[in-house]
């Protein structure tokens, strides 16, 4: 049985001040107004490509170190992750939403790479503009076409 794809709305749209990429979940600004007229598939490939932009920011930051441990703090936590997605992004949703709450990230099944004494909520706020500028490179590129053909 096929699953329907949640949207990755966290509920701080920016799209609606006039931003192109959502500070809050990535998404580009037609996206987020079309999401509903999105098929699943459409909406997998918005849903995959942001995983990817996570994952490429979180493997050079994170290692997961109990997947089993990992997933089971998200769910007693009751953290909103997509199962089926790269153990990295669970860390990313984790972190975003309770970067404050952990103390040792041991005991959550993952390590900073860097060292132990990473500060988790200075490590949220830098991947979270990671995440926002990757997402806005990308749509500066494949998707704000018209300045290329305007003459």
């Amino acid at each position: 049985m096929n699953k329907s794809v949640k949207t990755p709305c966290i509920g701080v749209c920016s799209t609606v001040f006039g931003d192109e990429v959502c500070r809050g979940c990535k998404r580009f600004q037609h996206e987020v107004i079309k999401w509903n007229s999105y098929n699943d598939p459409e909406k997998r490939l918005v849903l995959d490509r942001l995983e990817a932009l996570k994952v490429q920011i979180m493997e050079s930051k994170i290692i997961v170190t109990d997947k089993k441990l990992l997933k089971s703090k998200l769910e007693e936590y009751k953290i909103k992750h997509d199962e089926d997605s790269n153990p990295l992004c669970w860390v990313f949703d984790l972190l975003r939403t309770g970067s404050q709450s952990i103390h040792n990230s041991k005991d959550f099944g993952f390590n900073p790479i860097l060292n132990d004494t990473t500060d988790l909520s200075d490590l949220k706020k830098v991947m979270e503009d990671e995440l926002f500028q990757l997402s806005e490179a990308h749509y500066q590129r494949y998707f704000k076409t018209e300045k290329y053909f305007n003459v």
